[in-house]
Parts: C-alpha cells; sequence; structure tokens
C-alpha cells in the first residue's frame, strides 16, 4: 500500500480554472514554464451537450488537445488535419442536423467518452484516459462529475415570450448573435465537485483564473457547492488574467454578453466580479490606464502584456502570474 499522497490528492503547484479557446492557450505557456505534472486544471463542462447522440465536453477537449499539441491553430478547437466525411454524409439525410459539426477524428473521442460513461464511468475518470491517451501529463478535471448546463435566456422580441435556450444552441447555432436577458446554471446546485477539485484548489501554491470567458466559462464552474467558497478562502493566492483588453474580448461573445447582463466592459468591471475571488488581477499593458480603477475594487493590479500571439507570448504571460 502507497503511504505518500496519491495523484487524486497530492499537492499541486498551480490549480487553475478554465473554460474556452482562451484558457488553453494559457495553459500552454504555463506548462512550457512549470512541469506540467504540477498543474491541475479544473475545466468548464456548462457547455457539454449530447449532440448527435455522443455526449461532448467542448473545453475539456479544447484543454487536452491544446496540451498535446493537436488543436487545430487556426480554428482555435478541434483536431488539426481534420476531415468531415461523417457530417457530409449526415447533411445528406438532414442538413438542419449538422449546425454542430464534429470532424472525423474528434469524433473518436466523443464515442469513446459515451461509451464509458454509458458503462458507469465517472467523467472524471474518462476525462483522464482521454488526457493520458493524448499523452497530457498536466491532471484535467471536469468540475463535476453531474450534469451542469449553462442556460441563456434571450431577449424576447416583435410580441415574443424570452426564450431560454442550452450553450451550444446559443453559442454554436445562432452564432452568439442574439440578445440575452439572463444566464443560470442548470443543475449546479444539485451538484458535487468531481474528485480531486476542492483537494487541488486546497493545497495550490497559486489558482489561477485563466483568462476566459467569465460569465459563461468561470461562474458555472463557481456554481457549483464549495467551489466559489474554496476559491475565495484562498484569496491572496488566487491571480486571475482579464478575458477583456481596451474594452473588448479577444474571441467570442464575452464583451456583449457582460454589457447585455449589466456589467462594466472594460477590465474594471472585470475586477468587481472577481474581487470577492481574487487578490490580484493581470491586465494588458492597452489598459495601464485602467490600473487605478482596478485597485480601486481592491485587488493588486499587473499590467502585462496579455495578448497571447504565440505559445512564446503565452508562456511569457503564464510567468507573470507566477511571480505575483
Amino acid at each position: 500500500m502507497p503511504t505518500g499522497p496519491t495523484r487524486a490528492n497530492a499537492p499541486v503547484a498551480i490549480a487553475a480554472l478554465a473554460g474556452g479557446v482562451g484558457a488553453a492557450r494559457f495553459l500552454r505557456g504555463l506548462v512550457a514554464t512549470v512541469d506540467a505534472s504540477e498543474v491541475v486544471v479544473v475545466g468548464n463542462t456548462g457547455d457539454d451537450a449530447v449532440l448527435h447522440g455522443l455526449r461532448v465536453s467542448p473545453d475539456l477537449d479544447t484543454v487536452t488537445y491544446t496540451l498535446a499539441g493537436a488543436i487545430d491553430g487556426e480554428r482555435g478547437w478541434g483536431l488539426a488535419g481534420e476531415s468531415w466525411t461523417a457530417m457530409d454524409a449526415l447533411a445528406r439525410y438532414a442538413a438542419d442536423r449538422t449546425w454542430f459539426r464534429l470532424g472525423d477524428r474528434d469524433l473518436g473521442t466523443h464515442l469513446y467518452r459515451t461509451a464509458r460513461l454509458a458503462e458507469g464511468a465517472p467523467l472524471s475518470a474518462v476525462t483522464a484516459e482521454i488526457a493520458a491517451a493524448w499523452g497530457v501529463r498536466t491532471r484535467v478535471l471536469p468540475m463535476s462529475d453531474d450534469p451542469v448546463g449553462t442556460r441563456l435566456q434571450l431577449v424576447g422580441g416583435n410580441g415574443q415570450a424570452p426564450e431560454e435556450v442550452a450553450f451550444q444552441d446559443y453559442f454554436v447555432r445562432r452564432a452568439h448573435a442574439v440578445p440575452v436577458s439572463a444566464v443560470r446554471y442548470a443543475g449546479a446546485a444539485e451538484a458535487s465537485p468531481a474528485p480531486g477539485v476542492l483537494d487541488a484548489l486546497a493545497t495550490a501554491r497559486r489558482i489561477v483564473v485563466c483568462p476566459s470567458n467569465p460569465i459563461l466559462s468561470i461562474a458555472p464552474i463557481l456554481a457549483v457547492p464549495g467551489v466559489e467558497a474554496a476559491v475565495a478562502s484562498r484569496r491572496s493566492d488566487v491571480v486571475a488574467v482579464s478575458p477583456i483588453v481596451a474594452g473588448a474580448a479577444l474571441r467570442g461573445p464575452a464583451a456583449r454578453l457582460l454589457a447585455e447582463l449589466g456589467h462594466e466592459v472594460s477590465v474594471v468591471g472585470v475586477a468587481r466580479l472577481y474581487a470577492p475571488l481574487a487578490g490580484t488581477l493581470v491586465v494588458d499593458t492597452a489598459d495601464a490606464a485602467l490600473a487605478g480603477g482596478v485597485e480601486a475594487e481592491g485587488l493588486t493590479c499587473v499590467v502585462a502584456p496579455a495578448v497571447m500571439r504565440s505559445p512564446a507570448s503565452a508562456a511569457a504571460l503564464a510567468r507573470v502570474t507566477l511571480r505575483v
């Protein structure tokens, strides 16, 4: 019987809350800076969905593929060198069912996940198996083994009642081009953190909130009971990286969604959201003039180049978060 800590509860150097492409690129820089095995990623599963009969975990897969060096760098998601034969065949039968496209190689991941879950394996175990198969040494954890779904209430118009849709319907099918009036995280209150999540948050020397959408990527993780309290209890060790640069999101609907939900679209607005959780906010040099506003919200503001134009710039940004 081993007497030392197991992989599930071993102390780690860095725990990272992550969702989406920006987080994955930051994590690629992070594991170029520290040993990959010293990092635990707590990934968002509010985006998960059953599509084409398969369980898809987009954020977990984007992190895994990126850390494996297999991501399609141009799209930021899916696998490089992908083909689309299966989707083209499906379109022959029902073109309206191909709004969410899965590449032929990517299908293997979802087939495996779906089969293992049907066999009774928890999502955390299946995620670990997938990461290991890709040679990823970083521990990638879902925020919960229980289903949590991000739901967005769309603004009604022309006498229509507001409609609530699942994340992928909003983000992919409607190209996140419709106004939103509210967001909720269905099932979060009944969920439990995946095994290892709270241990990682308690033992990590540094907790990083990756540059992810605060509403769609980070908030679902925090909505799982126990997670927000665990992060807040370590506030002085928590560093967040702003996903907003010069009043805009580099990718995705973060800026527009913040505005629609009544938040200021700036690094100061991000600081207000993260003030209960993080002691430090890293902002891009374009927002240096707003450092005082960030610090007025109770956070230390660190100004550094925060736009990850290359793996080298991502690694440089990661080093900044570790030096704080």
